[in-house]
C-alpha cells in the first residue's frame, strides 16, 4: 500500500513538472549551455597561453656574455617574444601603461664586473691553500658593487606570473654564475677537465597518475564536467522549493496532511522524482563531454570503467541537493523568498565548495569553510574517481556526509512542518 502511495506521489510530481516549462528549461538546458561556454573559455585560454608567446621588452646594456646567454634562454623558451627597440625610460612607460606585461633591463658591465668579482674570490681561496695564483689572472682584490637586473611589471600583472618570471631569471643567472666559478677554478688550478659538461646531480621528475602504460593528466574537460554537473544538480533547489511553496498557497499541502498518507511519503515521492532528474542531468553532461566536445576541438571526457561509480556519487549528491531544496521550500512562505534565496545560496555553496575557484587557492580560513560545503564533498568524490581512480571505498566518507546532509535537512523539514501545523 505504501509503495502505491509513493508511486502516486511520484506521478503527481511529474505532472507538476510537465506544467512548468520554464523550470524544465532551467533544469536541463541552462547547465548544458553553462558547461559548454565555461569549458570553451577555459580551454581556449589554456591553448592560447600554451601556443603563443607573450611579447616582453628586453634591453641589453651589457652586450656581453651574460646578457647574450639570458637573451638566448628567453628566445629559445616557449613563453616570451623579445622586443628590443626601447630605452629603459620608454620601456618603463610602455609597461606601466599596459602595452607590455613586463620589461627586463640588463645593467652595463654586468659580465665584466661578475668576472672580476669571481676571479678575485677564487684567487683568494686558492692562495689560502698555499697555491700560487696564476700570474696572468692575479689581480688586486677589489670590491665590486652588486648589479641589479631591473624587472618592470604591468601593475595589473598577476602575482604568480611575477614570481615565475623572477624565479626563472634568477635560475638563469645562478647557472651562468656557477659555470663561471668552475671556469675560474680551472684556470687557477690548471685542470683540463671540462666541468661545464657535468650534469646536475639533482633534478626534478614529474610523476603523474597512470592507468596501464598511459599517463592520466587532468584537463579542462575532466575538471568542468563534474564541477558543473554538480552545480546543475544543486540548482534543482530552485524549482523544488518553488513547488513546495506553491503547494502551500494552493492548499495542496493541507490535503496532504489530512490524507491517510504519511507526510514522509510525500517527501520520498519528491526525492524519487528529482533524483531521476539529477541522474538525467548528469548523463546529459557526460554525453556532451563524450560526444560533443571532440567536435569542438576539446578533449573527450573519458569515463571508461568509471560510470557506475560516477552514478553512485550523482545519486548521493542529488540526495543532498533535494534535502536542501525540501528544507528551503518548507521554511519559505512565498516564491519571492524561495527562488532568489535558493539561487543565491547555490551560487554561494558553489563558490565556497571549489566550483568557481579551486579550494587550494583560497585563504586558509575559506579552505576550512569549504570542508562544510556539500558541493565540496561531491566534487572531491567526483575528482577521486575521475582523476585518482578511486573506488567506492575511497569515497565512502564523502558519500556518508552527503547522505547525512540529506537526512538532516529532511528531518528538520518534517519537524518544522509538524510544529507549524500542530493544533
Amino acid at each position: 500500500m505504501l509503495l502505491y502511495k509513493l508511486w502516486r506521489s511520484f506521478v503527481k510530481e511529474i505532472l507538476l513538472l510537465k506544467r512548468d516549462i520554464g523550470g524544465i528549461v532551467i533544469i536541463f538546458v541552462m547547465p548544458l549551455l553553462l558547461i559548454i561556454t565555461i569549458t570553451l573559455i577555459q580551454d581556449s585560454t589554456f591553448k592560447n597561453l600554451e601556443g603563443s608567446k607573450i611579447p616582453i621588452i628586453f634591453i641589453d646594456n651589457d652586450k656581453s656574455e651574460i646578457s647574450k646567454s639570458i637573451k638566448h634562454e628567453l628566445e629559445n623558451g616557449k613563453t616570451f617574444e623579445l622586443v628590443t627597440n626601447y630605452t629603459e625610460k620608454s620601456a618603463q612607460n610602455a609597461v606601466f601603461s599596459g602595452d607590455y606585461q613586463m620589461a627586463i633591463v640588463i645593467p652595463e658591465n654586468l659580465t665584466k664586473d661578475l668576472n672580476a668579482n669571481i676571479d678575485s674570490k677564487v684567487q683568494t681561496i686558492v692562495s689560502s691553500f698555499g697555491i700560487e695564483a696564476d700570474s696572468a689572472s692575479a689581480k688586486k682584490n677589489v670590491e665590486i658593487k652588486a648589479k641589479d637586473i631591473h624587472l618592470y611589471f604591468d601593475p595589473a600583472t598577476n602575482i604568480g606570473f611575477k614570481n615565475n618570471v623572477m624565479n626563472a631569471v634568477n635560475k638563469m643567472v645562478f647557472e651562468i654564475e656557477n659555470k663561471k666559478i668552475y671556469k675560474a677554478f680551472q684556470d687557477q688550478l690548471g685542470t683540463t677537465e671540462n666541468l661545464d659538461e657535468n650534469k646536475n646531480l639533482i633534478s626534478f621528475k614529474e610523476i603523474t597518475p597512470t592507468k596501464g602504460k598511459m599517463d592520466i593528466i587532468p584537463n579542462s574537460v575532466q575538471h568542468n564536467v563534474p564541477a558543473w554537473a554538480l552545480f546543475a544538480i544543486f540548482f534543482i533547489v530552485v524549482p523544488l522549493s518553488i513547488n513546495l511553496v506553491k503547494e502551500k498557497s494552493q492548499g495542496t499541502s493541507v490535503r496532504v496532511r489530512v490524507s491517510p498518507t504519511p507526510y514522509y511519503i510525500h517527501i520520498l515521492g519528491k526525492t524519487c522524482t528529482y533524483l531521476i532528474i539529477c541522474i538525467i542531468q548528469f548523463l546529459l553532461m557526460v554525453a556532451v563531454g563524450i560526444y560533443l566536445f571532440p567536435y569542438m576541438d576539446l578533449p573527450q571526457f573519458d569515463v571508461t570503467g568509471k560510470m557506475f561509480h560516477l552514478i553512485i556519487v550523482t545519486i548521493f549528491a542529488g540526495l543532498a541537493a533535494i534535502g536542501f531544496g525540501v528544507l528551503l521550500g518548507t521554511l519559505a512562505d512565498t516564491q519571492e523568498q524561495s527562488a532568489p534565496f535558493g539561487a543565491t545560496s547555490v551560487v554561494v555553496l558553489a563558490a565556497v565548495g571549489g566550483i568557481w575557484v579551486p579550494v587550494f587557492l583560497m585563504p586558509e580560513f575559506m579552505q576550512t569553510v569549504a570542508k562544510f560545503s556539500p558541493m565540496n564533498w561531491g566534487l572531491n568524490a567526483y575528482y577521486d574517481i575521475i582523476l585518482r581512480n578511486s573506488g567506492i571505498a575511497g569515497i565512502a566518507k564523502e558519500l556518508a556526509l552527503l547522505l547525512l546532509f540529506y537526512i538532516a535537512m529532511v528531518t528538520i523539514s518534517i519537524f518544522y512542518e509538524r510544529k507549524q501545523n500542530a493544533v
